[in-house]
């Protein structure tokens, strides 16, 4: 039998610490690495690791996000969650590991002389590849980094191209108590990724799969089902680019909000869903669609009763489909968006007033609803409605507009794009708008064309006018209002422009002419101008004028008052 050789201690005074410190390393002997690849998680036995510095998850570099904004991929938010601060939040950061309870760490330090307690305040801000990174520079920092991966409940994660599943596995297993989890793809989806991510998390709850750049979504409709049916605590789901669906059948009992992008010619859709509250489908806009809306509709009805925001975006929208809805009788309805329905007509706002009354938002963008229609919606929903979005609306006229303003008290938001537009004009895009000019028209023309709006309203914040090129003079007296979105309207006269909002924080002027956005400044800008001089007058003694109180015998302004007017001060964007 063979022995291993030992070091004899040293007698010596000055190294007998680390005499003994190597003793008890060699009776320990080495402590063997991990058999798996640090960066992609697979085997290292006869593996080429195929994952470049700058994709290695263990790079601090890596956690650098993506200069493209989130919104170019998250395409469904539009109605349902228009001003919801949760989409605000995963929308400004990229990647991020959320701890919501603090671990107790006493007062022992976590490692380069730090306390364990503010080692963990520090770590816990750094994004999964950061995290990974710190875990290597020492003992105390690899263990607060384990301790915070098992700490953690949500976690939002950026795959990049080059990287596989067993990266993903790999963070994933850190993370035993995750709850909320958001991976945003730029690589191909399938149903190993969805067996991956069931296996690692078993209490996950909020689960939303976004797709970017070329990123290819190839979960099937079956195996979707599976995993739905799998996960008895999961609330929420949202996924994108569910092309290759097909059909599927979604069965739980725990399931509340369900969001689905990219759908295409669904031979069947069945939801078992009965806690299920809101639900947003969004489907590809090309014409040879298949899917039958109307059946998918009397399912909901069936087994899904307790809904109460929807959401269909589909050119395959119809009266019938309205119909369909209004039969299935959903007493908790609060949001109802129906986009790009071109066949949806005042006699479905008809359909929809007559079974819904308690709504507080409507979505009919796209549809060819006219001024009859907005005053059905008028008569019905005065005491609850406050989102009104009637975008891309070409029946609809500014007189509509300001009935529809006139007669909701309630009314919060309104969004109007391209619905008082110049028949004349070109169709052009944003971007080759930018350099271009409004068109001319006879004097003749402009009188039958363009349209003046009135808006006063003392609750409106958010007014959305983009695209109206049809738009000859806009007042507004909103005292409430701090967004206001004029892109593109391009035949608007800055001598017809009247913004009387003291509260406006954000103006949105693309694509207008240089005239008409000094106009806008010179009226936004002026609230710094109504505390330039506040000082008061007096009369003569022989009562004959009134003349300014010197500035060293006035009431100056408070600092308070300054600050306040410089905070309101508006922001005008021009791309």
């Amino acid at each position: 039998m063979q022995h291993r050789q030992v070091p004899h201690p040293s007698t010596g005074d000055g190294g007998s610490a680390s005499s003994m410190a190597a003793l008890a390393d060699a009776k320990r002997g080495k402590k063997r690495g991990s058999y798996n690849c640090g960066r992609c998680g697979l085997p290292k036995k006869g593996h080429s690791c195929s994952i470049d510095g700058a994709a290695t998850p263990t790079d601090s570099s890596a956690s650098t996000a993506d200069p493209s904004p989130r919104q170019q991929y998250t395409h469904l938010r539009r109605a349902l969650s228009f001003d919801d601060g949760e989409v605000k939040r995963s929308a400004g950061v990229e990647e991020e590991v959320v701890v919501e309870d603090e671990e107790e760490t006493g007062s022992e330090l976590g490692g380069g002389g730090l306390p364990a307690s503010c080692l963990w305040e520090v770590m816990r801000r750094l994004p999964p590849p950061a995290m990974l990174a710190a875990a290597q520079v020492c003992k105390g920092w690899r263990e607060t980094a384990r301790k915070l991966w098992r700490a953690a409940e949500e976690l939002r994660l950026r795959v990049p191209a080059s990287a596989q599943v067993g990266f993903v596995g790999s963070v994933l297993q850190k993370c035993p108590g995750l709850v909320r989890l958001s991976i945003r793809m730029e690589s191909v989806v399938d149903a190993t990724m969805l067996a991956c991510i069931a296996f690692s998390c078993p209490n996950l709850e909020y689960m939303e799969i976004s797709t970017a750049g070329t990123a290819i979504n190839r979960i099937t409709g079956d195996e979707l089902g599976r995993f739905v049916a799998d996960k008895r605590c999961l609330k929420s789901l949202k996924m994108e680019g569910c092309s290759n669906l097909g059909c599927f059948i979604l069965c739980s009992s725990s399931l509340s909000k369900l969001w689905l992008s990219d759908l295409h010619s669904l031979s069947k859709m069945a939801f078992n869903c009965p806690n299920l509250k809101e639900i947003s489908l969004d489907f590809s806009q090309h014409e040879n669609d298949s899917t039958d809306l109307t059946t998918m509709v009397d399912g909901l009805g069936r087994t899904c009763p307790r809904l109460q925001n929807i959401h269909v975006a589909s050119v395959r929208l119809s009266h019938a489909v309205v119909l369909a809805l209004a039969a299935a009788n959903f007493r908790g309805l609060r949001m109802l968006s129906l986009l790009l329905g071109s066949e949806i007509t005042d006699a479905s706002v008809a359909a929809i007033a007559s079974s819904y009354s308690n709504l507080e938002l409507l979505d009919l963008s796209g549809s060819n609803i006219t001024d009859s229609g907005i005053g059905m919606i008028c008569n019905v929903f005065p005491e609850t409605l406050s989102r009104l979005l009637l975008a891309v609306c070409p029946n609809i006229s500014s007189s509509g507009i300001q009935f529809a303003t006139a007669q909701l008290p309630l009314l919060e938001l309104m969004d109007c794009g391209m619905t008082i537009s110049d028949p004349n004009s070109q169709g052009r895009s944003s971007e080759e708008n930018d350099d271009c000019e409004s068109q001319h028209v006879s004097n003749s023309k402009m009188h039958l064309i363009y349209q003046k709006l009135i808006i006063k309203h003392n609750r409106l914040k958010k007014l959305s006018l983009w695209g109206c090129s049809g738009l000859d003079a806009l007042y507004l007296n909103c005292p409430e209002l701090n967004d206001l979105n004029l892109n593109y309207c391009t035949n608007l006269h800055p001598e017809r422009l009247l913004l009387q909002c003291p509260n406006l924080e954000t103006v949105h002027a693309s694509g207008c002419q240089d005239i008409l956005a000094g106009a806008i400044e010179s009226q936004v800008y002026s609230g710094s101008a109504g505390v330039e001089n506040q000082f008061p007058s007096k009369r003569l003694a022989d009562g004959s004028k009134r003349v300014r109180v010197p500035y060293f015998l006035s009431p100056q302004p408070s600092e308070y008052k300054m600050e306040k007017a410089q905070k309101r001060r508006c922001t005008l964007v021009r791309d």
